[in-house]
């Protein structure tokens, strides 16, 4: 067996929400569970009943009970839940309404904002008045096109206590990326801030703006927040109107919540749009707020007393996950910006500032603090730190040991997996269980994961579909325009009837923790065996001299070989020793499968706006094959790197 980089303490144990929800569960049901994998089994095995009391025991606020937890638990796609159930989920999160901070704002050139939790219940009335007297009803979509800050939030507090639906995307997409989502659901109303400061640059919207509104007729209006000036010029944007001029100015004014049922549409969340138009992703009140508060109360910990960021933008489904942090009265912590500006360490200073106890990024931040050698446990008091969590694509074992090496020794690195699809996770953290290095540390209560071998059967140590066997509450309720849901099925029910298939390419493990691998449909073949691009990348990139990559399969002479592109370090060259040293890490650690056919520098690594790697995208240029929908890249012109290259011709 692995030995543990972790494990909680018997004091934080005891503590643990998780421990206090296993307790309840034993009293409901007459059980004896002490064992984390005990309850997992439970919650899969008696779906009604996990959910039931997750709703119960995390204090949902609802006029009207549900019915019945699900109709038919062996049904998916399909399944109907919380019938009967009457709730809204802005009410949900605006429970508490005292002088405790509920946001707190930090952003490239701004001052920091602090709102309490009745500052944050007062402004969300005041614009759902707004709202209202702008004739926003229940159903109608109000779009957002802005930074990570309170405006947002408040607006879809606003928005979704009147039923309105809430759908965002972060201001650097382009027009077109804007346009390809906001037009499909034909918004009613949009926000949008006059600009934004990233790494130290000022992007002004204005003209931008426009441009969107020009192709938006559906928007009665365009609400404005005032970002790079105090009162930006709007003359030239039609239907524009100033944030402040269009909120309710009288205080003390009520907050009627729309009491509705529980699969009334919340949020429409969007694919990333690399392979064909967006897909519109309808997701549920009821379902979206009862698992983000599993994850966040059981597998997260939070409660009252927590701070936590996550460094993420409105254009994320962590964005959304980690607004629902106001459901247990944690204060929550938005950033907007680089987060490397003005320095690498500018977060941990922050870390540090606001005593954050959860710290949520990406892997991808973590292998770069590395590579610029943040000493974060060094330079700054991290001592209210209790854990990191990341996401977005595999964590390496590098940076699984450089957090327990330069962070901090004592505290919980959750490292969790699931998709937009879903808002939520698959995988995560356990607050009662051990860390491995490499590995996720459990699979999600109530979610029944599952890998599967090719032939559709489940497997244990080894590598094959990363699957969900049982319908979840988070489970998109449709797409939009897709009336017959050819589309949902084709999505996810195409492989493996009446199984979610995710198309990530995972592994269970032997300590009952997770393994993935990347995307399935990233997932390269060379000789009929599967490999993921995962393992490559942790090769290369623990070299110093690489400071990025990217690995696809190139079509060749009937088979696949593996092609990798590499970004050097600055100062450094892809010479024929560094070409070979890399070979062997990845012959020695990983397989001579995965041994690259070429190693190919280049200048510069594409990536969506959401900070992932485009895999797909590199293997269509490679192969001479059109992208769609390049708007919904960071760095759309990177992809011209990779076209006509004549390493890939011989």
């Amino acid at each position: 067996m692995k030995e543990p980089l972790w494990r909680p303490s018997a004091e934080r144990v005891a503590h643990a929400n998780l421990t206090r929800f296993m307790e309840f569960v034993n009293s409901r049901h007459g059980s004896g569970f002490r064992t984390y994998d005990e309850l997992y089994r439970w919650s899969v095995a008696e779906i009604p009943a996990f959910w039931a009391a997750v709703w119960e025991f995390c204090g949902v606020i609802a006029s009207r009970g549900f019915d019945r937890v699900v109709d038919d638990p062996g049904r998916m796609p399909g399944a109907r839940w919380f019938e009967g159930a009457r709730l809204n989920f802005a009410e949900n999160l605006l429970r508490f309404r005292d002088d405790r901070v509920a946001l707190v704002f930090r952003g490239e050139g701004r001052e920091t904002v602090r709102i309490t939790y009745a500052g944050l219940f007062e402004r969300t009335a005041r614009l759902a008045q707004a709202l209202r007297e702008a004739g926003v009803g229940a159903g109608d979509r109000v779009a957002g096109f802005m930074p990570n800050m309170p405006e947002t939030v408040i607006a879809m507090l606003a928005a979704t206590s009147i039923g309105a639906v809430w759908s965002s995307c972060s201001p650097d997409f382009g027009i077109r990326g804007a346009v390809d989502r906001f037009g499909q659901i034909r918004p009613k109303l949009l926000f949008a801030a006059d600009g934004y400061i990233y790494n130290g640059r000022r992007f002004d919207l204005r003209e931008r703006l426009r441009g969107i509104m020009d192709e938006l007729p559906t928007v009665e209006r365009l609400v404005v927040v005032p970002f790079l000036d105090e009162r930006p010029d709007l003359a030239a944007i039609p239907r524009a109107i100033l944030y402040g001029a269009f909120a309710a100015r009288e205080e003390g004014l009520p907050l009627p919540f729309e009491q509705l049922p529980a699969e009334h549409p919340l949020y429409i969340m969007y694919s990333s749009g690399t392979t064909g138009p967006p897909k519109c992703m309808v997701q549920g009140a009821a379902g979206i707020l009862v698992n983000h508060l599993k994850e966040l109360v059981l597998h997260t910990d939070l409660g009252r007393g927590d701070t936590i960021l996550y460094l993420t933008t409105c254009g994320w489904m962590m964005w959304n996950w980690l607004v629902s942090a106001l459901a247990v009265g944690a204060t929550v912590v938005l950033y907007d910006g680089a987060p490397f500006h003005p320095d690498p360490g500018a977060l941990w200073r922050l870390a540090e500032e606001e005593r954050l106890t959860v710290f949520g990024t990406s892997a991808r931040y973590l292998a770069a603090m590395e590579k610029a050698g943040v000493r974060p446990g060094r330079d700054c008091d991290l001592a209210p730190l209790r854990a990191i969590l990341s996401t977005g694509s595999p964590l390496s074992v590098d940076s699984f040991r450089y957090v327990y090496r330069e962070v901090k020794s004592d505290l919980q690195l959750a490292s969790i997996s699931g998709g937009t699809d879903l808002n939520g996770c698959f995988a995560l953290g356990n607050p009662l269980g051990p860390v491995y290095e490499g590995e996720l540390q459990c699979r999600g209560l109530g979610m029944g994961v599952e890998v599967f071998d090719e032939g559709g059967r489940p497997v244990v140590g080894r590598k094959g579909e990363l699957v969900c066997t049982a319908p979840f509450p988070s489970m998109p309720l449709h797409f939009w325009n897709d009336p017959d849901g050819m589309k949902y099925r084709r999505a996810y029910f195409e492989r493996f009837p009446g199984v979610w298939a995710h198309g990530d390419f995972a592994e269970l493990t032997e300590t009952d923790g997770m393994i993935i691998h990347g995307r399935s449909d990233a997932t390269l073949n060379p000789g009929g065996v599967r490999i993921g691009t995962a393992e490559i990348y942790r090769q290369a990139e623990a070299l110093p001299e690489i400071a990025d990559s990217i690995c696809v399969g190139q079509r060749w002479e009937g088979d696949e070989r593996v092609i990798l592109f590499v970004r050097m370090a600055a100062g450094c060259e892809l010479t024929e020793e560094l070409r070979e040293r890399l070979r062997r890490a990845i012959r020695e650690n990983v397989s001579p499968r995965h041994v690259p056919a070429r190693i190919i520098a280049v200048a510069d690594i594409p990536y969506t706006i959401n900070m992932k790697k485009v895999e797909l995208a590199v293997r269509n240029v490679i192969h001479g094959e059109p992208v769609k929908n390049r708007d919904a890249l960071a760095n759309p012109e990177a992809l011209e790197l990779y076209r006509e290259l004549p390493e890939l011709m011989t």
